[in-house]
């Protein structure tokens, strides 16, 4: 359209815009207001989303974690009230049972969330209690430990029964030179009486995993040892495969367990368990509900404020009577009338759409400003698709378009003599 490029289009718009200043100011407000709750919210959904990922970063979500528990249903002659054990030997049965598992980490422990008093540890004269974990190496896949000194426990520690530790990082603050930043790695402490060569340190992160900087882990074959355990195992953390079922998997492993220990299949607390996976996936739904929740919102409101300005030009047509009336009779096409008044309501979308989403931007910027480093907070990095806000564009000015073609056509139904007598 030619009159786009036309100098005194655009003088009109601008001193049109200009003599109405404060309800030019209120009818972009609504559209403007729309632009930056998608914006803002739909960043802010991000943000926790990306949160959440950070949190959850090096930890296997797709896991169960379970343990064993007493009978509550008499069966097959046994009584209620009968306390279970999970043992080494089930691994390999419930992996060759339920093939949707894709590995499982059987851990003991004593401290911690266990219920049982932590374990004496000590070095140099400094003694204090801490808990102490038996793991296998496969246990760092679950929940990845972010070592600052060495290394993990390895496949030769467990098949050597090998008196070596892992310690969390307020252990080693306690009994090594921090400050210094004394290396630890070859050097021992005492736990239970037995010497253990520290083979790494790790940190964890603040608000996130299951593990705590003050635990010890050792190999799950030392620590059978040390409290004679036999091949009893306080719990398993069960990692099922990537497109299986996480409550199915879960099911199925109790039911194995279950069978094998003659327990009753409707007997709900024999074994105990928690499904991160579904617990995951509940939040994932509901960042992705946040996300479309966004989206309809701003629509909506956006859509209202478009409305709005129809409205708007509604009036400053019925205002503009007479001028528009001296133009179609100095020889101004409809088209021209038309084409006008749909430019300016294109103009007061678009420019009310930028300015929301310019707000929009500058207040994820200061939430990610405020929000950084604090990790126990699961907000980060705010993100917008931009592909999201060009089509939300897009959409403003075809609204934008469409809904001006109401005062656009009244415009042009205005007869030359008709609009001269107009006062």
């Amino acid at each position: 359209m030619n009159i786009i490029f036309k100098r005194d289009t655009w003088q009109e718009i601008y001193y049109s815009l200009r003599n109405n200043k404060l309800r030019t100011f209120l009818t972009m407000i609504g559209v403007g207001w729309g632009m930056f709750l998608y914006v803002s919210l739909l960043g802010a959904a991000k943000g926790m989303e990306n949160g959440f990922d950070k949190l959850f970063s090096g930890f296997a979500t797709n896991s169960i974690f379970l343990w064993a528990q007493n009978t509550s249903i008499p069966y097959e002659g046994f009584p209620k009230g009968r306390e279970l054990n999970l043992r080494l030997t089930d691994i390999d049965m419930l992996k060759r049972k339920i093939p949707s598992i894709d590995y499982i980490s059987p851990q003991n422990s004593r401290g911690s969330f266990t219920g049982t008093p932590g374990e004496s540890m000590s070095r140099n004269g400094k003694s204090s209690t801490y808990s102490l974990t038996g793991d296998y190496p496969v246990g760092n896949k679950i929940s990845e430990k972010k070592l600052i000194f060495g290394r993990y426990i390895n496949d030769a520690d467990v098949s050597g029964n090998k008196n070596v530790a892992v310690i969390g990082e307020e252990i080693y603050k306690n009994f090594f030179d921090s400050k210094k930043n004394e290396n630890p790695l070859g050097k021992s402490i005492n736990i239970k009486g037995i010497f253990f060569n520290v083979i790494g340190v790790f940190r964890v992160k603040k608000g996130g995993g299951f593990e705590n900087d003050q635990t010890a882990f050792i190999p799950l074959s030392t620590y059978t040892k040390m409290y004679n355990a036999a091949d009893q195992i306080d719990m398993f953390a069960i990692v099922s495969k990537p497109n299986a079922n996480v409550n199915s998997v879960e099911e199925s492993v109790k039911l194995e367990l279950k069978s094998k220990n003659k327990v009753s299949p409707e007997d709900t607390n024999a074994f105990g368990s928690f499904n991160l996976g579904k617990e995951f996936k509940k939040l994932t739904g509901f960042l992705s509900g946040m996300q479309l929740l966004t989206i309809i919102v701003g629509t909506l409101t956006i859509l209202a404020g478009v409305i709005a300005i129809s409205n708007i030009l509604l009036i400053t047509v019925k205002e503009r009577t007479k001028e528009i009336g001296i133009r179609r009779a100095l020889g101004a096409k409809p088209a021209e009338v038309r084409n006008q008044i749909l430019l300016e309501s294109v103009v007061i979308t678009l420019s009310s759409g930028l300015l929301g989403f310019m707000s929009g931007i500058f207040v994820l910027m200061i939430l990610n400003m405020l929000t950084q480093g604090q990790d126990a907070f699961p907000f980060y990095n705010p993100t917008v698709n931009y592909g999201n806000v060009f089509a939300a564009m897009a959409v403003m000015v075809v609204l934008g378009l469409i809904i001006g073609m109401i005062p656009a056509q009244r415009a042009v139904k205005i007869r030359p003599i008709e609009a001269l007598r107009t006062e």
